[in-house]
């Protein structure tokens, strides 16, 4: 439907955004390791280190024996399944965690980020007691960030890549933007969409975010605001 490329929203407390960037390094770093695994150890990796219901309920073996049970509602969020899984989710976190992190300061951005990752994995968990498969990627960490943003810099304007008759870029508000992302999560959820997403996760990060963000971020920096 469309692809953000930019907002104009500059960061204005933090001098660089080093936890973007390193969470950026570290999903890429990892996905290139595991496209040095063979198909068949690639999934086995998902399994290890993704977030697997029943091996977080304790009810299968960790199958990492030095792992605690828990530590895959962490783990989860570092993997990729492919190349437009990861990019996706990077671009994202990209355009948008920047602002979020001048928001809160680098130590609480981190520690939002990894919160908005647990309890978008236990969303997912809650509506999947009993799943076998390995849920990964940075979806509902990034979803996080995108909950914040959109309750932080509603007015902000966002580039977008918006195909009409051929792809233009177009400004728009973030509220809009951002709006149109989660109506979707939503719509996919209700129609019960059976493709693989994580619909859950997605709409967990985002509650998250938006729940996060007030207590988190620095006290001069008002809601509603990047106009």
């Amino acid at each position: 439907m469309f692809l953000p490329l930019h907002d104009s929203n500059p960061i204005r407390h933090v001098r660089f955004p080093y936890v973007v960037y390193a969470l950026l390094a570290a999903n890429g770093l990892i996905f290139l390791y595991q496209l040095t695994l063979t198909p068949d150890a690639f999934d086995w990796f998902a399994v290890q280190y993704g977030m697997v219901p029943i091996v977080v309920r304790d009810l299968v073996a960790q199958p990492v024996a030095w792992l605690p049970d828990w530590a895959n509602l962490l783990t989860y969020a570092f993997l990729h399944a492919d190349w437009l899984h990861l990019l996706t989710n990077m671009l994202f976190l990209w355009i948008f965690g920047d602002n979020v992190e001048d928001a809160m300061g680098h130590a609480r951005f981190l520690f939002f980020y990894l919160a908005c990752a647990v309890l978008a994995a236990l969303a997912h968990l809650a509506l999947n007691f009993d799943g076998n498969g390995p849920l990964i990627g940075a979806s509902g960490a990034v979803a996080g960030v995108l909950g914040a943003y959109v309750l932080l810099y509603p007015h902000a304007r966002v580039f977008v890549l918006a195909r009409i008759v051929v792809p233009i870029p177009l400004p728009v508000p973030a509220l809009w933007m951002l709006g149109v992302w989660i109506a979707t999560q939503v719509f996919y959820v209700l129609i019960g969409s059976q493709e693989p997403v994580a619909w859950w996760a997605h709409l967990g990060g985002v509650a998250a975010g938006a729940a996060l963000a007030a207590p988190l971020k620095r006290r001069e920096v008002a809601l509603f605001g990047g106009r």
